[in-house]
């Protein structure tokens, strides 16, 4: 068994959470700029999380689960999943991005990850609190990665991590496969692999023995 850690906004999803969010409440020019930011490792990701998160208060319940409707998966990417999950991997989403838009995309696609790790934003009265927690803002994904391997008895030498901002490059950099998903140039270096479609990783993977090949 492997370890399979993915990043989601802009790897499993070509949804930015963030923004779909942003255009609800009114602020997506805003949030946009602070996420590039972060993506390019000009702002650290815990101040960009929580400059948005504050731009993004008062926005109400309903037009936040609305917006979490939007998130989906990239084509092949439940999929992929399956195919990884029947060869016995554990699959993790590793994210910054928050719980409720992962869940909702992976039911969509008619998935589940072996095991979520994701930030939250809180609600007030109804509304957004204008703050944000969880695990993955302070917290690196290096970490995360390593404590997940350990908890599953697999070597880090057996882990592999999809990314594509600079909140990846933690765990891109302990794991031992790095792939980068049409990642940012401050990324790129690092990985072992470069794809720009889930069907092209379906082959990397296979390339690198990782998943069995399709018959």
């Amino acid at each position: 068994m492997s370890l399979i850690a993915f990043d989601f906004d802009g790897t499993l999803s070509d949804s930015e959470m963030t923004v779909l969010l942003a255009e609800r409440a009114g602020v997506a020019d805003e949030v946009a700029a602070i996420t590039e930011r972060a993506m390019n490792d000009e702002l650290s990701y815990a101040e960009s999380l929580y400059q948005r998160a504050e731009l993004l208060g008062g926005l109400d319940e309903d037009d936040v689960a609305a917006a979490f409707d939007e998130v989906a998966l990239r084509p092949d990417a439940g999929d992929l999943i399956g195919r990884l999950q029947a060869d016995g991997h554990h699959v993790a989403v590793l994210t910054g991005g928050f719980e409720r838009g992962v869940e909702r995309a992976l039911a969509t696609a008619g998935v589940e990850a072996d095991t979520v790790v994701a930030n939250r934003l809180p609600t007030a009265g109804g509304k957004l609190a204008g703050d944000a927690e969880g695990p993955l803002i302070e917290g690196t994904k290096d970490d995360a990665l390593a404590e997940l391997a350990g908890d599953l008895g697999v070597p880090m030498s057996e882990t592999v991590a999809i990314g594509d901002g600079a909140n990846d490059l933690p765990m891109l950099e302990v794991a031992g496969l790095a792939v980068g998903f049409d990642p940012k140039d401050a990324v790129r270096p690092v990985c072992d692999d470069v794809v720009a479609s889930m069907f092209r990783l379906g082959e990397v993977l296979e390339g690198r023995g990782v998943l069995s090949t399709e018959a």
